[in-house]
This record gives C-alpha cells, structure tokens and sequence, in this order.
C-alpha cells in the first residue's frame, strides 16, 4: 500500500503541474518500502542501467510527494542537473515542521551560489538535518560564506563536504574561524579549494582552530598546494587538539621535512588513527621518519596510505619492519612507490602471516618462475571515517585531553561568541 501510495502520488503531481514523469524516479519510489527509516536514492551514475537524470521539474514533483511521507529519512540525488532552483524545492522539504530529513547528498550537480546562500538561511533553524554532501558544485567563495555563518547558528549538522566547490582563501579562512565555537560539526572536506597564494594563510587559521576545537573528528585537506611549512604550521595546532581521528593530506607538496613534523606528532597524539598521505613526495627519508613513528611506543596509528610518493626500497622496508613492532597499525597502502624484490618478499611475508590482512593492503604477492611479485588491488583507504564510527568527545580542555605540549598558544577571539552575517565575517578576516 505504502509504495502504491508513493509512486501513484508521484504520477498525480506530475500530472497536476504538467511535468514529464521520469521513470528512474517512478522506479524508486516503486521499490521503497514503509520502514521507518528510507533513504531514497536517485543517484544518475547508475552503472546497472540506463537512467534519466533528475532535472528542477522532476526535483519540484519528488518534493511535493514527499511532504505527505515522514518515514524518509535520506534524500540522495548525486550525478543530476539539478540547479538552484531545485535547490529551492528541497529546502522547501527542510523548512516544514514534520520534516524527518537527515542526510541530503546534492553532490556533482550544478549549484551555484545562489543555491547555496538559500540551502544555508534554511539550515539555520533547522534542527533535523546531519549531513549535507555538496561537493563538486561550484558555489565559490559566496556559497560558502554563506554556509560559514550558517555553522555560527546551526547546532545539528555534524557531516559538511565542500571538496571541489571553488572555495577560495578567504572562504577557507571563514569555515577555521567558525569551527573556533561550532560544538557539533564532526567531519568537514574542504579539499581543492582555488588558492593563489603561496603564503600558506589558510593553515595558521586551521591550525589555530585545531588547537581549540574538541569536536572534530575528521578533517580532508587535499589538493590544498601544502606545503612542509603548512605542514608544520598544522601539527602545531594538532598537538593541542584531543578529538581528531582521520586527517587526509593527499595530493599535496609535502616531503620529508613535512612529515618529519608529523611523525613527531604521531608519537604524542593519543587520537590520530587514519592518515592519508597519498601523492605527496616523502621518499625513503620521509619513510623512515613515518616508520620511527609507527614502532614508537604508543602509537595509535590504525590506517596509513602512502601511495605514490616516491619512495624506495629502503623507505618501504623500513616501514614494513615497523610493522613487526606495530600492533595497531593494520591497513597499510603503498602501490605508486618503487616496488622491487626485497619489498615483494617482506610484503609476501607480511601478508602470509596474517600481519597484514589481504583486504587491508593495496597489493597482493604472486609468484612466477620462482620469483615473487606484488600486484596491485583495489582497496584504499577509507574516505569517510565519521560515518562508520560513533564517539564519545571528550569534553574537556583540548590540551588536558591530549595531554600534549602546550608550547604553542593560539591566539583565540572573545570566548562570547556573537553570530556574524556573511558581510560580518568577511570583514574579520
């Protein structure tokens, strides 16, 4: 009864404002039960069959069915044409009092500003929503803002993905000093921003708010163009900070200076379990500091990927040596390296064991010939952390959790803390 009624609702609307019924929207709303807890998905990259892509017309019909049904708690509509003035019909669904929304995915449309600035007034007073995913849409810096001051009102949203959105410096900026007093973010991506400077400005603010924020568990910073002074400017910040879990540096200019910083934070912080250095250039040097690091006593590394980083044999048997002594690092990625004969064989061994599960590595060993060999698999990294794991944030002050040096002081705002407009925050930075 539940999916008859949906789907007939659907085509009814369609009729009542003359838009053309998609069949990949009646398909799903055909299949979708009456748990208490749907997530619709009306992905348009579906690699199983042909789809029709949702465009405004069909986003207007999917939200007027949907107000008249509370069970749905997801609305994922990833790979669309969906533009502002689909923006517009969704929060429409945000905005009614029985909304049950809790996850939105709008990423890989074509959302610009405008969508953006009306998506984030609508979340500031919206008390349902935990997720909102729009990454590759190009709202640049005023979508952004935008949402920044949104953060300042907002006490729900605790997943926020930005990567690809033509961020600029000043947007960056704005989204550090916000999360200086926002308690309930978790997991924020603002990877591939469009920076022009080479100062590094973004990282002291990152790092000032990493020193201050206990509520962060995830944080993606890649394509940020950082540098092994931005890297040291970040672990600065890291040091104080007792809450951080995954932090993703992939596709940066980091190289062995810059992890040397790093794997001196490895050996303190108590919380850092997931790094991604994929695409940096940490070669052996870099490799052997990581690897002092991993067999340090203490370390609480679980995943590590460093892929493509020029690394050789030496780096990678070092690493694979601090593994014997690790007992809690178990996903280790290293294909894009100088691979050769001594790391096939100590990977095989690792391997084999059962030291390095198969499915927690990105290579696997075979043998031709008597000769051993790795090939590469298609396991990564993880890219989201937050949505897989629940925690319980320590509360108290950032550097009594972590117990870490408290050398460096950032210097922190008013703790009385008074929401800015968009224009407000502009002209702090």
């Amino acid at each position: 009864m539940y999916r008859e009624n949906m789907s007939e609702f659907y085509a009814a609307v369609c009729a009542e404002h003359e838009i053309e019924i998609n069949p990949h929207v009646l398909h799903v709303l055909e299949k979708t039960t009456g748990t208490d807890s749907v997530t619709i998905e009306l992905r348009g990259n579906n690699r199983l069959r042909d789809v029709q892509r949702l465009d405004d017309g069909d986003v207007l019909a999917l939200s007027k069915c949907l107000r008249s049904h509370t069970s749905w708690t997801g609305l994922d509509v990833r790979y669309n044409n969906i533009t502002d003035e689909g923006v517009g019909h969704l929060v429409d669904l945000l905005q009614q009092d029985s909304s049950s929304l809790r996850s939105l995915d709008l990423m890989f449309n074509d959302i610009r500003g405008d969508g953006a600035e009306v998506l984030a007034k609508s979340l500031q007073c919206n008390s349902t929503l935990l997720s909102l995913r729009l990454s590759n849409n190009k709202i640049e810096n005023r979508g952004a803002m935008q949402l920044a001051s949104m953060l300042q009102v907002n006490s729900t949203l605790r997943e926020l993905e930005l990567a690809d959105c033509d961020l600029d410096t000043q947007s960056v900026i704005a989204f550090s000093i916000v999360l200086k007093s926002n308690k309930t973010l978790r997991s924020v991506d603002v990877s591939r921003p469009l920076l022009f400077s080479h100062q590094e400005e973004w990282a002291v603010h990152v790092a000032e708010m990493l020193a201050v924020n206990s509520s962060l568990v995830e944080l993606h910073l890649g394509k940020m163009g950082m540098t092994d002074m931005g890297m040291e400017r970040l672990t600065r910040g890291l040091r104080l900070n007792g809450s951080l879990r995954y932090l993703d540096l992939r596709c940066n200019r980091v190289t062995r200076d810059g992890v040397c910083h790093l794997a001196d934070l490895l050996k303190k912080n108590r919380t850092l379990e997931v790094v991604d250095l994929s695409s940096n250039r940490i070669e052996d040097e870099g490799a052997a500091y990581l690897s002092e690091a991993v067999a340090w006593l203490g370390c609480v590394l679980r995943e590590l990927s460093v892929r493509s980083n020029n690394i050789r044999t030496e780096g990678l048997l070092s690493l694979a040596h601090a593994l014997k002594v690790n007992t809690t690092l178990d996903h280790v990625y290293i294909w894009g390296n100088h691979l050769e004969e001594p790391v096939f064989q100590v990977f095989r061994e690792l391997i084999a064991s059962g030291r390095l599960p198969p499915e927690q590595t990105d290579v696997s060993a075979y043998e031709v010939d008597g000769r051993v060999f790795l090939a590469e698999v298609f396991h990564s990294l993880r890219r989201r952390y937050y949505r897989t794991n629940s925690f319980d944030i320590d509360t108290r002050p950032t550097n009594e959790a972590a117990g870490h040096d408290s050398s460096f002081t950032p210097h922190i705002e008013s703790q009385q803390h008074v929401p800015c407009s968009p224009a407000e925050l502009q002209n702090l930075l």
